[in-house]
C-alpha cells in the first residue's frame, strides 16, 4: 500500500522517506502552448483501453515492459493520481499547426511525471524534495524522428520549472541503451548525472536540466 493508502502499488514509488521528502505534493500539471496540450489521465474514461494497446506497439514493449491490462492500467492511474509520487498524463498534437489539417488533434503520448526524491532515481544523486522527473512513452510513430517531440522536451522543462516554483531540476531516467532519446535529450539542453546501476537488470543514464547554475549536479 502506498502512502497514499490505495491498494496498487507504485512501481518505483519509495515509501521509507525523510518527512520533508514525504510532505512535498505531486507534481503540478505543466501548460503547453499550441500545438501541444497536456490533460491528466482519467481511469474512468477509455484512457486505460488506449494505453493498454499503446503498451504493446513494438516499440513502447520494448522500451517500456508494461503490457498490462485495461484493469491494471485503471488501478495505477488510480494509485498514482490518489498519491503524490506522480501524474500520468496524455500528450496531444495538433497536426494542423505543422500544416497537415487532414490529420487534426491526435493523442500522440503517454507522460507521467514524478517527485524524483520519492523514486528510486533519488538515491542516486543529490535529490531535492522539490525536482521532477518525467517519463515518455510516444505511441504515435508518425511524429518520431522529426524533431516534434525533442521540441516538446525543450519546453516541457521551461513548462515544469514555470507550474511548480519549488521544482530545481528536470530529470530524466533513460535505459543507457537508448539512442534515440539521448539524442532528444541533448537537443534539449540535458546534461549527464553519469550511467547507474538502479537494479541488477536496470541501468540508466540519468540527465538533468537545472533551474539555475546554483542546481547543478556534480557528476558521477
Amino acid at each position: 500500500m502506498n502512502p497514499a493508502g490505495t491498494p496498487t502499488a507504485l512501481p518505483r514509488e519509495q515509501t521509507d522517506l525523510p518527512a520533508e521528502v514525504a510532505a512535498t505534493p505531486a507534481p503540478a500539471l505543466p501548460v503547453f502552448a499550441a500545438p501541444f496540450s497536456l490533460r491528466p489521465a482519467d481511469p474512468d474514461s477509455a484512457d486505460p483501453e488506449t494505453l493498454a494497446e499503446w503498451m504493446t506497439r513494438p516499440h513502447l514493449l520494448e522500451s517500456w515492459e508494461q503490457d498490462w491490462d485495461a484493469e491494471r492500467r485503471r488501478d495505477n492511474f488510480r494509485a498514482q493520481l490518489a498519491g503524490t509520487y506522480s501524474i500520468p498524463c496524455i500528450l496531444s498534437l495538433d497536426f494542423a499547426v505543422l500544416g497537415e489539417p487532414e490529420l487534426g488533434m491526435r493523442e500522440v503520448a503517454y507522460v507521467e511525471f514524478y517527485r524524483a526524491a520519492k523514486d528510486e532515481i533519488g538515491r542516486f544523486y543529490d535529490s531535492d524534495p522539490g525536482d521532477i522527473g518525467f517519463h515518455i512513452a510516444t505511441a504515435d510513430t508518425a511524429v518520431i524522428g522529426k524533431g516534434i517531440m525533442s521540441g516538446w522536451i525543450s519546453a516541457m522543462t521551461t513548462a515544469v520549472f514555470a507550474a511548480d516554483p519549488t521544482c530545481r531540476r528536470v530529470l530524466a531516467d533513460p535505459d543507457h541503451r537508448n539512442v534515440a532519446i539521448a539524442r532528444g535529450l541533448a537537443k534539449a539542453g540535458f546534461r549527464l548525472i553519469g550511467e547507474i546501476d538502479v537494479r541488477p537488470d536496470r541501468r540508466i543514464s540519468l540527465q538533468y536540466v537545472p533551474r539555475t547554475p546554483h542546481d547543478i549536479v556534480a557528476p558521477r
